[in-house]
């Protein structure tokens, strides 16, 4: 199938975005997504843009030459991470479509053309590095990965249709996605929709979860999301996401999911809290996890986190992470990890993504400030937030606009394309050189998700 045109949108990669308190969504989706992909691209004031979902964030030390040689042969010649642990390619010249996916295929990034915009796919990336965690995440990734490419029922799923694979420690069942798995120490799974968790705040629908045996955890998901598919069709609206559905929809969801895994020969247990789950309920994660740094793992390897300013490499910065000979893992907080090396080897590569200009100090100024594409790649931005950003962290000692330490995101408009969940502080373009400053709270109450009332110009 070959690429098609770029198309006439430009959207970052976004978070899940909550209903407003006291609403649910209920309108109907007229449209399919507008979700750019790897082979669907879309076109942006700098070129054309193209989105690589990477299940997991896992990448092969060869996968990644490969899209460092895409960024520099094709693009803009940097690297943008997203808040999914996938990878943008910028400044694309329109007809580089056949020799981009002639590439991601010789590379085994595109295992099916039909879903490739489907294969929404995080967890928790310090699964089985550190020694933490209850569940083999990266193992469910891989055989959700393969349901989803042989499903097909799964390409009518939303390119913005998110499941998160959580080992127990809570970090990705904080992103709102559609579909969670938690791992618990029973030796069970959490299986939650989207309408169950605390993140998306559809008002006065709250169902049990389910949990099931851990080796049916990936075929849960996926019966899981085409469940949903079922019932978004059944309520007229089109709905993209779980929190898109209307409420009495929503409160139908579990018993609907339930029912399929029991019919497809799924234990299905009680999914009541427990004190044998690997961690507490979700919670908003407010920083990038992991910090940045080495982390030892139990085999007397380490791992080596970092983070890229503003979730963006160069070439020749992502050239540097692969000296090691070893793959990459990229986070859902636009992070990258390195795992397995040795001592010695860390030492040296923290030292040298230091001088590159990576991130690799917890004290960080740069730390926990993102900000999307701006001008002048974006048509609807009023300013460029990037450069504003770098001349803000200049200027403080930290991160936040009152010393709070919260993570702080630049928006170039109202749509705030990519921001964090979690609190945060939240700068919003309004032209002239002006922000509008908020403080967003996600505190997993009744009426979580708002931003403070309080909000300054400057």
């Amino acid at each position: 199938m070959p690429p098609t045109s770029p198309t006439p949108v430009n959207r970052d990669e976004a978070t899940a975005r909550a209903p407003s308190p006291g609403a649910v969504r209920d309108a109907v989706r007229a449209r399919s997504d507008a979700c750019p992909g790897a082979l669907r691209l879309h076109a942006a004031d700098d070129g054309a843009l193209a989105r690589l979902r990477l299940p997991a964030g896992v990448l092969t030390h060869r996968q990644a030459q490969v899209l460092a040689d895409a960024a520099e042969r094709l693009g803009d010649g940097h690297l943008d991470l997203t808040s999914r642990g996938n990878v943008q390619l910028r400044g694309l010249d329109a007809g580089c479509g056949g020799e981009l996916a002639a590439l991601l295929h010789g590379a085994d990034l595109l295992p099916s053309e039909a879903h490739e915009r489907v294969r929404n796919i995080v967890a928790s990336p310090l699964a089985g590095l550190d020694g933490l965690g209850a569940g083999d995440v990266q193992l469910w990734a891989r055989r959700l990965d393969e349901l989803l490419c042989a499903s097909d029922a799964a390409t009518g799923l939303s390119g913005r249709f998110l499941f998160a694979l959580d080992d127990g420690r809570g970090d990705v069942a904080a992103l709102g996605a559609d579909v969670t798995l938690l791992a618990r120490r029973d030796g069970t799974v959490t299986v939650r929709t989207g309408a169950n968790h605390p993140a998306v705040r559809v008002p006065d629908v709250r169902v049990p979860d389910v949990r099931v045996p851990a080796a049916d955890a990936p075929r849960a998901a996926l019966l899981a999301a085409e469940v949903f598919l079922t019932v978004a069709g059944a309520s007229g609206t089109g709905a993209w996401r779980v929190q898109d559905l209307p409420a009495e929809s929503a409160r139908g969801l579990t018993a609907a999911v339930t029912e399929r895994l029991t019919a497809a020969g799924i234990p299905v247990l009680p999914g009541d809290a427990g004190s044998d789950a690997a961690a507490p309920g979700p919670a908003p994660t407010p920083a990038p996890t992991p910090a940045p740094g080495p982390i030892p793992s139990p085999d007397g390897t380490v791992a080596l986190s970092a983070y890229p300013r503003l979730g963006r490499l160069s070439v020749a910065q992502w050239r540097l992470l692969l000296t090691e000979d070893r793959g990459l893992r990229l986070t859902p907080w636009r992070g990258v990890i390195v795992p397995g090396l040795a001592p010695a080897a860390a030492a040296g590569l923290l030292g040298h993504l230091r001088t590159a200009g990576l991130v690799t100090d917890p004290g960080s100024p740069w730390l926990g400030v993102g900000a999307c594409t701006g001008r002048p790649g974006c048509a609807k931005a009023l300013a460029d937030v990037r450069a504003d950003a770098a001349a803000a962290v200049a200027e403080a000692a930290a991160p936040g606009v009152d010393g709070n330490g919260l993570p702080v995101y630049w928006s170039g408009c109202a749509r705030r394309c990519g921001r964090p969940r979690g609190d945060h502080v939240d700068r919003v373009a309004t032209g002239e050189g002006r922000y509008t400053v908020s403080v967003h709270r996600h505190d997993n109450g009744p009426n979580a998700d708002n931003a403070d009332n309080a909000a300054v110009t400057r």
